[in-house]
């Protein structure tokens, strides 16, 4: 599986075939056939593995991390850290259509767990005080948005010294999240005044 994941870093999704795979492992063509059906069996395993880490990642985060808005940028952090450190399992990871549960059951309940855990830190800002009920799908959809609009335009190149914002990814993160933070904490206030 680590073959696959080179290849998709250096070369893309797109050139990821089960053959293609044994040759950069060193082992024989039929190799792979023995632990995958197909090439998409090798690709939802490779994305519930990647869902598992980043899930990892994000439950140290939370852990770390204040409590609170604190815990939610702290989440977005490690968001951006993970597709940074791990750029094969992120292409990966939000192939639609890996993430057909009727096809491929454990990428998709990987994939539910990580993000889990986003949704237990706004329910403790909700239950905290801090997000109200009322906003807290949005809030929700929100900070995911952010850290996945984040971690895909690093990705892309479009942060960093030679992108398009010529900034590097760590500002922009530490920005948005201050951002995110105030904005977030208006939206209690809001609720409360209302």
């Amino acid at each position: 599986m680590s073959a696959c994941l080179r290849l998709i870093e250096s070369e893309g999704i797109a050139a990821v075939s089960l053959r293609r795979v044994a040759r950069e492992a060193g082992v024989s063509p039929g190799a792979p056939y023995h632990h995958f059906a197909d090439r998409s069996a090798l690709l939802a395993a490779l994305s519930a593995d990647g869902f598992e880490l980043l899930a990892t990642r994000l439950i140290a985060a939370r852990r770390a991390g204040s409590g609170g808005v604190g815990a939610l940028s702290a989440l977005v952090q490690a968001y951006v850290d993970f597709a940074r450190s791990e750029p094969g399992y992120f292409r990966l990871m939000f192939r639609p259509e890996l993430s057909e549960p009727h096809k491929h059951l454990a990428a998709r309940t990987a994939g539910d767990a990580a993000f889990d855990v986003l949704t237990d830190v706004v329910s403790d800002c909700v239950e905290s005080g801090v997000v109200a009920r009322a906003n807290a799908q949005a809030v929700l959809m929100a900070v995911w948005g952010l850290a996945h609009g984040i971690a895909s335009l690093w990705l892309d190149g479009q942060l960093g010294e030679e992108g398009k914002l010529g900034t590097a990814p760590e500002q922009v993160t530490a920005q948005i999240t201050r951002l995110l933070e105030s904005a977030v904490t208006a939206c209690g206030h809001d609720a409360e005044a209302t």
